[in-house]
């Protein structure tokens, strides 16, 4: 690998609350389904949470041997309250997304995945009671489990799920000089990075890089204005594109802990200079703004 197509910059990454659930279903199609569109929001610079697919299970691997999936959900610690108020309101929109996103698909099932937690949440309040008074708890699987009456027999939640902190928003550019560069990222730095146990991707590929600074508070964060080739001319010397850049990719990645974290970093980043049309390697930061972590990308490969 050519570590001098590595800028000698750094990605800035932040502390936040996640979440690890196993979700499970009698079908393959409802399955991928449910985990797919209860993490495809990634919603955390609005003030919400994001989430993404750890890994896929076979059958033997979960608590109903069914097919399933580890998913992780994510939330901001919030500047000016109180961690236990993060924790209650990440718990408020987790359960949006268990409730609209999974419970409402026939045949599913939730289960804890983080043992090793900091806390737990009783999803009695804001998911049990979606039963309307008639939902039961059984022992099964060796677990306390929530069962929901349902029009379609029935939902099954484990009642308490556990939460920690971990390390948020670590990211990396890609420089790429065509379009079918950017198309193997998706296809081939994905696939590597999700071989690092614990972390997630929750844009996948993104094409909006955003920054902290906006004329357009009521949005939050706009575009990365001075990395968009359709800019370049406008700008002038205010660009900051690459000669031969024309897309700039952006991977984010979670993870329970920053050696997850570095580990998945590193691994996208050595896939990334091996395919055709990738001139470099960046990241993003914001001199300090976002988030309390420096990753500096070049210590990745010392």
């Amino acid at each position: 690998m050519d570590i001098n197509r590595v800028d000698n910059t750094y990605a800035e990454a932040f502390e936040g609350i996640y979440a690890r659930v196993i979700i499970t279903a009698d079908d393959e199609v409802i399955l991928k389904k449910a985990a797919e569109d209860s993490t495809s929001s990634p919603s955390v610079v609005i003030g919400r949470i994001e989430g993404g697919v750890e890994k896929w299970l076979h059958e033997l691997e979960t608590p109903d041997k069914r097919k399933g999936a580890v998913l992780q959900f994510w939330g901001a610690i919030r500047s000016g309250k109180t961690f236990e108020e993060s924790v209650q309101r990440f718990e408020t929109e987790l359960s949006y997304r268990i409730r609209q996103d999974i419970l409402v698909k026939p045949f599913t099932a939730v289960f804890n995945a983080l043992d090793q937690a900091e806390g737990k949440m009783d999803m009695m309040l804001r998911i049990g009671h979606c039963g309307d008074g008639f939902e039961w708890i059984e022992n099964r699987f060796g677990k306390e489990i929530i069962i929901v009456p349902l029009m379609v027999p029935d939902f099954i939640i484990e009642r308490y799920l556990g939460f920690a902190r971990g390390i948020m928003g670590a990211n990396f550019w890609i420089m790429c000089e065509t379009k079918e560069a950017v198309n193997q990222v998706g296809k081939k730095i994905l696939k590597v990075v999700h071989k690092t146990k614990g972390v997630v991707t929750p844009f996948d590929v993104c094409s909006a890089g955003s920054k902290p600074e906006t004329r357009f508070p009521l949005i939050g964060p706009t575009t990365n204005h001075p990395y968009c080739f359709s800019l370049k001319k406008k700008l002038g010397s205010l660009s900051r594109v690459p000669n031969k850049v024309k897309y700039i990719p952006e991977i984010v990645i979670n993870g329970v802990s920053m050696e997850s974290v570095k580990d998945a970093m590193k691994r996208g980043i050595e896939a990334a200079l091996e395919i055709d049309g990738v001139s470099g390697i960046s990241a993003g930061n914001y001199g300090g703004k976002l988030g309390e972590y420096k990753i500096k990308l070049v210590e990745l490969f010392s």
